[in-house]
């Protein structure tokens, strides 16, 4: 094992999810913020980063939000509270992005052919908007399944193209960045709690989220006080998860 895979080991072993925190001791916001631009390298479906983290920090509102959050203590105790946030209407935007990005490289690849710069470029300016562009009632999802499913007789086929697939997806996304949040914070010495126990709908309406904005997590940081972890690890036997095929 490396020095590297040591440290990392340790960092996974000693990281719990902590509910209570404690009041008296110091806390650096900045790790929070360190750790939120860490959490901005995470990997996401297609580069397309259509999310947002929105720090809670001031003890008024602080409140409001742990109230929110069925006045769990990781909530209430937390130094800040830190929502992550998938927004789906970004889709046009971050592609456009991502396009701008893709095309600028080519000038540093001159030995990449026509075709694959058609290819590449066609991913963000064809794929993307037919995986994205969806209506309210899903009626684009249906003929998305139908054609996944025709092209799937032939070859091999994502199968996962509906607007609920998307949702998912972005979900993942974010809870990739979530996980480098909460192993950044144990780095920095600090500690969380990830809560799904809350009123969304009360929590968008107090935040003044934007409309499509969907909160996939709040999670709760600072350092941890005596009791703030409430049991010890249990886990299911890893044979019982880890196959080799």
């Amino acid at each position: 094992m490396t020095s590297n895979a040591k440290n990392f080991d340790d960092l996974v072993q000693s990281r719990r999810s902590v509910r209570i925190y404690d009041q008296d001791v110091e806390f650096d916001h900045g790790a929070v913020k360190r750790s939120l631009e860490r959490a901005t390298l995470s990997p996401n479906s297609s580069n397309m980063q259509m999310w947002e983290f929105y720090r809670i920090k001031s003890d008024d509102l602080k409140k409001e939000v742990a109230n929110l959050c069925m006045k769990q203590k990781a909530a209430s105790t937390a130094r800040e509270l830190v929502l992550f946030v998938v927004r789906p209407t970004l889709w046009k935007e971050r592609a456009s992005f991502n396009l701008e990005k893709m095309k600028s490289s080519f000038d540093e690849k001159p030995s990449m052919d026509d075709k694959s710069k058609k290819r590449a470029l066609s991913y963000y300016e064809k794929l993307i908007p037919t995986l994205y562009n969806n209506d309210k009632l899903g009626l684009k999802s249906v003929g998305k399944k139908i054609f996944a499913w025709a092209i799937g007789t032939k070859r091999p086929m994502v199968r996962q193209v509906t607007k609920t697939d998307v949702r998912v997806t972005l979900h993942k996304s974010v809870s990739l960045a979530a996980m480098t949040f909460i192993y950044s914070m144990k780095a920095e010495g600090y500690d969380t709690c990830p809560m799904e126990g809350f009123d969304s709908k009360r929590v968008k309406k107090l935040l003044k989220l934007p409309k499509d904005a969907e909160i996939s997590m709040i999670i709760g940081c600072g350092p941890a006080a005596e009791g703030g972890i409430y049991n010890e690890r249990v886990r299911v036997p890893n044979d019982d998860v880890i196959f080799e095929l």
